[in-house]
């Protein structure tokens, strides 16, 4: 299961585009690529045919491995986040935001060690 999906708003962490945010288009679970807007978009040079009889450039879009993005955690602030998978009560997997230290209470209740108030609410945020 890819802890990246589409239409996350994901910030690229290495590379040429070192920095910037877009959001996934696709994920290639397969291949562990990904397609971000405005990101890795190239040109293709196409030859004349009978039914494009000028030719020319075609703008196409380049997957980038999935290693390379990070998920955005608060929009305002730019803050990203490790993508982690907890199991629910009926067996299913959730995706939750690794970004602040949580430890778990004797009962099996989670609990963050340490919680800035910007930070409080996106601990707590389950991902879809």
């Amino acid at each position: 299961m890819a802890r990246i999906h589409k239409d996350d708003t994901v910030k690229i962490i290495a590379g040429k585009n070192k920095g910037t945010t877009g959001k996934v288009l696709k994920v290639n679970t397969k291949d562990q690529t990904v397609l971000v807007e405005g990101v890795g978009v190239g040109h293709r040079h196409v030859k004349p045919s009978q039914y494009n009889p000028k030719g020319g450039k075609k703008d196409i879009h380049v997957p980038m491995d999935i290693s390379k993005v990070a998920l955005v955690v608060d929009e305002k602030s730019g803050k990203t986040s490790r993508v982690g998978l907890v199991k629910n009560a009926d067996g299913g997997k959730t995706r939750v935001a690794r970004q602040v230290k949580i430890r778990r209470l004797n009962n099996g209740r989670k609990e963050n060690c340490r919680a800035s108030s910007s930070l409080e609410s996106l601990v707590s945020r389950n991902l879809p």
